[in-house]
């Protein structure tokens, strides 16, 4: 009897051990991304996931643009697993052409529907408004006044001092086109453009190249999302943020999972800590200056309150459908102009 109990012991420890271990040899162990958020605050994130979940993330860095043509070149055999970042049009777009698969969960449900996809394919993870930088130290050389309004950027003293990135390669520049439609309708928007053109000292190919322009006093203004302004002012550097009284656009960027990705495992618990408060929390204390997509994540230090900007909303399925078309029609009529 008692060798009878013993056998049974180390068999029920031996299954639990083989148990454990056929656990640990299923469980996700790696993730590959395609990241089009910028590559400093893309790092703090997936450290963070990793240090948390255990799972190795490795990522390719690719402004929105080239991302989805990539991955419209690798349809049905991707060699990432998740589209991090880039406009939600754009994941919109890559929804349409059946280069995504729907994923729903417990986080999923909690989002505010201005923060996902209804069937699933892609959710947001975070939000910044569109704002002007400015270095005061370089405005003051220039002798020129702070502006406040998208209005006042088309005055002559800035010719030559505004920088901003180009819509042929970069989501955040569509991102204006859009708001600035919706701000004074599209005939408007393009002649203000056109004009604006006027002042452009340069277009840059990264959604975040004026900033680092305005950082060294390169450019006196550069027009971008808010994350490396403040950033830059919390460093010390001669800085401020500017609101366009007329209206802040904003972007809300997405995460999809490929369709045909192989880490599918990880690439859910990828996506679902991205939008948990855990996940969010990181945003702050990681000091990527990215607003969070739930209201009871911390906020980074001297940002106002997202509810107190005068913010401007873009429906989103329009944006997508419209892009190859708007982005044509600044390359004819503004990038051109006289």
């Amino acid at each position: 009897m008692k060798k009878t109990a013993l056998l049974l012991l180390i068999l029920c420890l031996a299954m639990g051990l083989y148990a454990q271990g056929a656990a640990e040899a299923t469980a996700p162990k790696e993730l590959i991304i395609y990241s089009s958020v910028d590559e400093a605050n893309s790092q703090k994130i997936t450290s963070a996931f990793t240090q948390q979940t255990g799972i190795k993330v490795s990522s390719v860095h690719l402004s929105s643009g080239p991302a989805l043509s990539r991955i419209q070149a690798e349809a049905g055999r991707p060699q990432a697993d998740v589209w991090l970042g880039a406009p939600s049009e754009n994941h919109i777009i890559a929804k349409t052409a059946k280069l995504t698969v729907p994923y729903k969960s417990a986080a999923f449900d909690k989002l505010a529907p201005a923060f996902k996809d209804a069937d699933g394919y892609w959710r947001s993870f975070y939000m910044n408004p569109m704002v002007f930088g400015v270095n005061t130290e370089a405005m003051k050389k220039a002798g020129a006044t702070m502006p406040t309004s998208w209005a006042d950027l088309l005055k002559p003293e800035y010719k030559g001092l505004i920088q901003m990135p180009t819509p042929q390669a970069s989501g955040t520049a569509y991102n204006m086109i859009t708001a600035l439609v919706k701000i004074m309708g599209e005939d408007a928007a393009y002649a203000y453009m056109a004009k604006l053109n006027r002042n452009i000292q340069t277009y840059t190919s990264s959604g975040t190249g004026p900033s680092k322009g305005v950082g060294v006093g390169q450019a006196v203004i550069g027009i971008q999302f808010s994350p490396a302004f403040f950033q830059f002012i919390e460093e010390g550097y001669p800085v401020s943020v500017v609101f366009p009284s007329e209206g802040v656009g904003f972007e809300a960027p997405a995460v999809s999972i490929l369709a045909g990705a192989t880490n599918m495992e990880a690439a859910k618990i990828f996506i679902d800590w991205l939008v948990s408060k855990q996940g969010q929390d990181v945003l702050s204390a990681s000091k990527t200056y990215f607003y969070p997509v739930i209201p009871e994540a911390s906020l980074g230090a001297g940002m106002p309150a997202f509810s107190t900007l005068k913010v401007i909303e873009v429906d989103i399925a329009w944006a997508g459908a419209n892009k190859q078309r708007l982005v044509e029609r600044w390359v004819n009529e503004v990038l051109t102009a006289k």
